[in-house]
């Protein structure tokens, strides 16, 4: 908000070259209101602010901005500027960027890497993609549990100015393996002649530089976290992952979910700058998948000819049939898969949430079925457009629609578990893909109650 509000001027003092003023003033700015500014400046404006900041706060701003101006930045500037930002760069911000870049790009651009960053770097893009260990930092504060406070105290103000964070100590023995983390409160309280192991407690919990990234959001939810240590096979002390990079990961795999649920393919770039051709690619699969099984209701509809011939009636009900099934189905994945994601519930509680939505789908479909019914009585009393078997007609359309909505609410809240179990993303059990699995079904059981229930009658 500040940067839009003082754009205008920004935009002035450079067009009047008055570099050394709308320097001073940019020191005082946060890296997230420099990178607001620098994505609404054009890029030869965009390249003189960033070029005007020190390399400290330059590395912070660049680790604020999206891919695209990341790359713009690094084309503007020489070899020497580039490695200043690579080299300052926090080592999990730094291998977020070279995990989108081109192979032949991330060598050049390690090359400009000092020997100790190089190494580093070539570590982290050495863990699986989306693991942890792409994730985590080593820059953390690491104690002995013999030393007194004032031991600690004084290694923290010697070490910890670029740590990544300073709100959690981590406790090693004298082999590097992670025993215990300390809160930076309980030190600065402690008596400075105590010691770390009086305050240690053992109860700490870490990941696996092999885990997935969901499961360090999964973790940060469960035990509300600023930072959690990062251990390798043998519990050595090896990074830390906070709770900023997580949140990015956590937004990612939201995005990712609630486009497979609007059955799309995950999109991979943001919505205003992924070419047409691409978004096309993307959504055009699902959607003839979903148009082919759509082909199923037309032919089930088919089978159905004869009787929707001998009473036209019972075709002006087949849209609000098979949309209450539909919706009914969308609701329960939707909330199944989200569940899922929070980790409420896993594949051992697939009972429970089918004897939950029994009971739900089958009180919806009741709720319906009442609508239903009375919607039809009015509309009976006011104009007689149902016949005299008007009755016989509501009691089909409300036997259907408790049918038809147990049914959607059941495999709604099934696929899921289904896909899960079978190894895939239960995401992909999207909303238009309950939706017209149901369709199909909800003419089956339509028609099956209506011969049934009409039979003799109107049929």
């Amino acid at each position: 908000m500040l940067s839009r509000l003082l754009q205008p001027e920004i935009k002035s003092l450079i067009e009047e070259r008055k570099l050394s003023i709308l320097k001073e003033i940019l020191q005082d700015w946060t890296p997230a209101d420099i990178a607001e500014l620098l994505i609404d400046l054009d890029e030869k404006e965009r390249v003189i602010i960033f070029r005007l900041l020190h390399t400290e706060l330059a590395a912070d701003t660049f680790e604020y901005l999206d891919f695209d101006t990341q790359m713009d930045l690094l084309k503007a500037m020489g070899n020497e500027e580039v490695a200043a930002i690579l080299n300052e760069m926090d080592p999990d911000d730094r291998t977020a960027l070279f995990e989108e870049l081109p192979a032949s790009a991330t060598k050049q651009l390690i090359q400009l890497l000092s020997p100790e960053e190089r190494r580093l770097a070539v570590t982290l893009l050495g863990y699986p993609e989306n693991s942890v260990g792409r994730l985590m930092t080593p820059d953390y504060i690491a104690v002995k549990p013999d030393w007194t406070i004032q031991q600690t105290l004084d290694y923290i103000r010697e070490n910890g100015k670029n740590k990544e964070t300073l709100n959690i100590l981590y406790v090693v023995d004298d082999k590097g393996k992670l025993i215990d983390d300390i809160k930076i409160r309980d030190i600065l309280l402690a008596p400075l002649d105590s010691r770390i192991s009086d305050l240690m407690d053992e109860n700490y919990v870490a990941l696996n530089v092999y885990d997935d990234q969901e499961k360090a959001v999964e973790m940060f939810r469960k035990y509300d976290r600023v930072a959690l240590p990062v251990v390798d096979h043998s519990g050595n002390l090896i990074g830390i992952v906070t709770f900023d990079d997580v949140m990015d990961v956590a937004v990612e795999e939201t995005t990712e979910d609630i486009q497979k649920q609007a059955a799309v393919e995950v999109l991979d770039e943001p919505y205003p700058t992924i070419p047409i051709l691409k978004m096309i690619k993307k959504r055009a699969g699902w959607l003839s998948i979903l148009f082919i099984g759509e082909m199923f209701t037309a032919s089930a509809m088919a089978v159905f000819e004869k009787e929707i011939e001998r009473a036209v009636v019972l075709a002006l009900f087949v849209p609000l049939i098979i949309s209450s099934g539909g919706n009914s189905g969308s609701q329960a994945a939707t909330l199944v898969v989200r569940a899922m994601a929070l980790g409420e519930v896993t594949l051992k509680d697939w009972f429970l949430v089918i004897r939950r939505e029994l009971l739900t789908g089958l009180t919806l479909g009741l709720i319906l079925a009442t609508i239903g019914f009375i919607r039809i009585y009015v509309w009976q009393m006011a104009s007689h457009i149902y016949g005299e078997h008007w009755f016989f007609v509501a009691i089909t359309v409300s036997i259907s629609l408790i049918g038809v909505v147990l049914w959607g609410t059941i495999t709604g809240s099934t696929l899921p578990f289904i896909l899960k179990r079978l190894g895939f993303d239960p995401a992909s059990s999207s909303a238009p893909f309950v939706a017209t699995l149901v369709d199909v079904t909800g003419i089956v059981i339509y028609f099956t109650v209506a011969m049934f229930v009409l039979g003799g009658k109107l049929l």
